[in-house]
This record gives C-alpha cells, structure tokens and sequence, in this order.
C-alpha cells in the first residue's frame, strides 16, 4: 500500500507550522524532507508515527506499520554496552539465536564488532551514530525515519556516516523518511527530494533525483546543477 500524507494542517497554539501539505512516499526509496530549521519537519515525522495527531488530513498507509529511528541524538542506553543496546530493541522481535546472528551482522556492517562490549561514553561521536544506525538496520522495521542524523558531526564523520548508511540500504532496502535541511545530504541520500517552505510549512517542489545512487558521490556538473536548483527554491523563499 502506498504511504501519504494529504493536505495535513497542524496548528500548536496560534502557531500554525502545517499548511495543507500533501507528501506521497515511495515504496523502498528515500524520500528526503528538505527544508529550513524550524519549518515542522520534526512535526510531519511525529504526525507519521502517530506520536501527534493531525488537525486535519488524511494519513494512509502508515497504519500497523512498523518503524525504526535514528535521531540526531544517538539515544543509546548508557548502562548498556553496544551489543546489549541492539538486543534491546529486538527482544521482543527475535528469539535469541537470530537476536545474536542479526547484531552481528549489523556491527560487522558498521565496523563496530570488536566494541561491541564496550559502553557508549568509551565511543567517539561517529562510532556512537554507527552503534544507532546498526540498531535502526537491525530492527525488522517496514519504514525508517531518520530526522537529522549527521547534523551534530563533523565534516569527516558526517561523509563516512553517509556512506555506511548508503552500504547498508543497498544491502537492506526499505522505506526511508530522511529529514534535513542540508542540501548536500539531499541530493547525495534522497531519491525524492520535497522541498518545504518556511513555517507554516507546505511543499514547494519536488524534485526526482535523476542521479544514479552510486554516481551521487561524484563531482559532476549534473549534481552541481541540481543543488543550484535547489537552493534556488530556498532563495525564493528568503526573498
């Protein structure tokens, strides 16, 4: 079933941050949300999950659907070590010989199988955000929100970041709702990319990412030329 959002409105107080917004979201695609700091896109992935109800509008195809996160914040447990933080979210998911064959997995994927006993505080930033996207991969989720999960890296963390997330998806194709407002992780993750004006917030434009996954990483005028079009749309905005 096709997952949408229609003509969405939400209004805290007198503030309205949605404004008749209407996404639809590709079956195993990443379907990047671009827009500025503040504009409700935390807001569209609480109304998705069913943390936050819409005023009005239509949500289908979310329902019974099961989700897995990753957050700017890596959220992980601090009293438990790597592997016991994977286990947590699988226990109820996965009897224990496959709970064990699934965190392996995943850790090998990130490079994190030799900590796996260690406890977050002895991790960097990066291998923190590692342990939080193996936990998201290893969940047996239908759909993947992840809501600014690089923003807090640097530039070097943040690159290698991307790519362990794009190794992992090529391998594990899902449902992928990716908030940013990074115009470098859109065009470099998304394979759909909806651009949303300031608060209140409706769509703009979208934008189908006409380049190749494997080909986004290149310095090419194609990719150049779309990332000027899509500043372009949020220079609209500013003026």
């Amino acid at each position: 079933m096709e997952c949408y959002i229609e003509d969405v409105y939400k209004q805290f107080g007198s503030l309205q941050v949605l404004e008749g917004l209407s996404i639809h979201f590709k079956e195993n695609q990443v379907t990047c949300i671009l827009g500025p700091s503040g504009c409700g896109k935390s807001t569209i992935l609480n109304i998705i999950m069913d943390i936050l109800n819409p005023d009005k509008g239509e949500i289908k195809g979310f329902e019974g659907k099961t989700f897995s996160t990753i957050f700017q914040e890596d959220r992980l447990i601090e009293w438990r070590t790597v592997e016991e933080n994977i286990d947590f979210v699988l226990r109820n998911r996965l009897k224990l010989p496959q709970r064990k064959r699934t965190i392996e997995k995943y850790l090998n994927e990130v490079e994190l199988a030799e900590y796996k006993d260690y406890y977050p505080r002895k991790l960097s930033g990066g291998m923190r955000q590692r342990a939080s996207i193996a936990r998201a991969f290893a969940y047996p989720s239908e759909i993947m929100v992840m809501d600014e999960p690089f923003r807090s890296q640097d530039v070097n963390t943040k690159m290698n970041l991307m790519k362990t997330f794009c190794q992992l998806r090529e391998k594990d194709s899902r449902t992928i709702i990716y908030v940013t407002h990074d115009v470098d992780e859109a065009v470099t993750l998304g394979d759909q990319i909806v651009i949303l004006s300031d608060r209140p917030a409706v769509v703009k434009r979208v934008f189908e990412n006409p380049i190749k996954r494997h080909c986004r990483w290149d310095k090419t005028q194609e990719i150049e030329d779309l990332k000027k079009e899509i500043i372009r749309e949020f220079m609209d905005e500013a003026e």
